[in-house]
């Protein structure tokens, strides 16, 4: 096989390959798994994220404890610890961005999950201290308030990346979920407001309902290759538009599903689920399957096909828009005896 380059530029920073691992992936957990990922093909990781909810839950138990007692024994007032010792969730965290600096090579991004501007800015000050390569901003929030308008919910994303970028250097994407009246719009918004990248796209894991215990309980379901059409639809619709860089995630589970992606704008590809699946290895499956691609089909870079597809350069960009609907449509006809649908 041929030598194929897979560096991409992604955030200002050259990665040897547009295989990133998710910040998804509970496997960054474990430090040691961050060199397997590195010796498997992986471009970059993003850690796992760094919750807001788990901060403020530390930060309401630590609280507690401080504060049991002293209206009976007013010395006990006298052992209030440092502000040091506050946040001990957001210090493993930058604990364990110092320790993968020293580990790998390759890029390590921070991921920060918030619904809120809180102290986030001082969380992202810090995470730049401690060593990440860059930020990526999940702003994971379900307005559920129907006295809330969109334009409002709009701008605290906003809010929430200038607050961020006021406070570091390193880039900034922000991890965007496809729920936007305009997407468009929002898009282009957070870009001009300093988003180095846009990912695409956050998947909410929907809550299921246990009929015989009358629970509501979690139930998370990996991606599959179904979900990967909607982050390659908007990337393709975005990607031309926007100066700035598209990661692509959600149902990547070979080398053909980057190939999608990247030809429909992304400079990389987020993957969870298949490592979930199949194991860290398996990054090294979809490094070689996306490397003999290339080969087949005479590219000699990865960077030769990124955006090739997308809106502005197919050659009916309509097709990802509205009249794509009706065509899509008219692929299926009708089974008037058996009452099934049939591909023609």
């Amino acid at each position: 096989m041929k030598d194929i380059d897979l560096t991409t530029n992604y955030l200002g920073l050259k990665l040897r390959s547009p295989l990133v691992v998710g910040a998804a992936a509970p496997l960054s957990e474990d430090i040691n798994n961050l060199r397997l990922m590195e010796s498997a093909g992986a471009g970059a990781v993003v850690l796992h994220s760094l919750f807001e909810e788990q901060i403020e839950r530390e930060m309401f138990a630590l609280h507690h404890h401080l504060e049991y007692g002293t209206n009976s024994f007013a010395e006990a007032l006298t052992y209030f610890p440092d502000s040091d010792y506050f946040h001990v969730g957001a210090v493993q965290y930058l604990e364990h961005i110092q320790r993968a600096k020293a580990l790998v090579k390759i890029p390590v991004i921070a991921s920060l999950n918030s619904s809120s501007i809180g102290n986030w800015t001082t969380y992202a000050h810090q995470v730049q201290e401690a060593g990440a390569d860059a930020i990526e901003l999940n702003i994971y929030s379900i307005p559920t308030d129907p006295h809330r308008s969109a334009a409002a919910i709009e701008q605290e994303y906003i809010d929430i990346l200038t607050a961020v970028k006021t406070t570091v250097s390193i880039p900034v994407a922000v991890k965007l979920s496809p729920y936007f009246t305009n997407l468009s719009y929002m898009a282009r918004l957070l870009v001009e407001h300093g988003a180095s990248g846009l990912v695409l796209f956050n998947r909410f894991y929907q809550p299921d309902i246990d009929i015989d215990a009358l629970e509501v309980y979690p139930h998370v379901l990996l991606s599959t290759p179904q979900d990967l059409r909607l982050p390659m639809r908007w990337l393709a619709i975005l990607s031309g538009a926007l100066p700035a860089d598209f990661a692509g995630t959600g149902g990547v589970q070979k080398g053909t599903d980057v190939i999608r992606l990247c030809m429909a704008g992304a400079k990389v590809t987020m993957i969870v689920g298949a490592l979930l699946r199949h194991g860290i290895s398996h990054l090294s499956v979809i490094d070689w399957e996306l490397r003999k691609w290339l080969m087949e089909s005479d590219y000699n870079s990865i960077t030769e096909l990124q955006g090739v597809m997308n809106q502005r350069n197919c050659p009916d960009p309509s097709t990802f828009e509205r009249v794509q609907y009706l065509k899509a449509i008219q692929t299926y006809q009708g089974n008037s005896i058996t009452g099934k649908l049939s591909q023609v």
